[in-house]
């Protein structure tokens, strides 16, 4: 992996470039086709960015507290516990995170498939935000935070502060879908925006917009750029 910006250099790793943060940080990683789909012919996103994506992408897993998803992406049951690699794992460890990071899905009324192996077969307990009238959905092997809703959906504020505070789980990773990534910028609880821009190019049958329903403008500030095997690795931080 090369870095371009700020200052060139021939081989980086990518665990000590993406581990330069400090505190409470709440990060967005999504792959996305260079015309900007972040879904591939068939829906998913695992046919866009190849090894180079797959590598950071495990790291940013192998970095964070916990991994964020939205409902939708686990209704595609593709998402699975996380898993950490041999050769992360001892890396992880040295910043005192044992195990994998906790999958924590983010759903408003709770109706989940709670057989599916992200609820019954996780090594470290998958965890479940939704509104406090949904919460008795949640069958009761599954951890729940319980927090109150707005005009435009689940508090995310509330919910992010309480994993912080209440888990320990300050490094947040959020991996989408777009929905929810959208609404964690527009609520202002994102520090770092990771797009890995795939040479591909899905067109407009197939496209899935990297964002949904982003109603206002949110600044952002390039802070490193990357590439390897011709993904190109974006890495912006929000002006909050």
């Amino acid at each position: 992996m090369r870095r371009l910006l700020p200052e060139p250099a021939a081989r980086i790793d990518p665990f000590e470039e993406y581990g330069r943060v400090t505190g409470p940080w709440l990060r967005v990683g999504m792959v996305l086709s260079a015309d900007g789909s972040v879904t591939d012919e068939q829906g998913w996103s695992d046919g866009l960015g190849g090894a180079a994506d797959f590598a950071v992408f495990r790291t940013l897993r192998a970095l964070a507290d916990a991994i964020v998803v939205g409902a939708a992406t686990v209704r595609t049951g593709r998402v699975g516990p996380a898993r950490l690699r041999d050769d992360l794992r001892p890396r992880r460890a040295a910043l005192g995170k044992r195990g994998p990071a906790p999958i924590v899905v983010v759903t408003r009324r709770a109706e989940l498939d709670w057989r599916l192996p992200l609820f019954t077969a996780a090594q470290t307990p998958t965890l479940v935000v939704t509104a406090r009238s949904a919460a008795a959905a949640v069958p009761a092997h599954v951890p729940v935070i319980a927090v109150a809703e707005t005009g435009e959906g689940l508090d995310l504020a509330e919910a992010v502060h309480r994993l912080r505070e209440e888990h320990g789980l300050a490094h947040l990773l959020c991996e989408g879908g777009p929905h929810l990534a959208a609404a964690l910028l527009r609520a202002g609880l994102v520090d770092e925006l990771c797009l890995n821009v795939a040479p591909t190019l899905i067109g407009g049958r197939h496209h899935t917009r990297l964002l949904a329903d982003l109603d206002a403008r949110v600044e952002l500030r390039l802070s490193a750029v990357y590439t390897a095997e011709d993904v190109l690795f974006l890495r912006y931080l929000t002006r909050r």
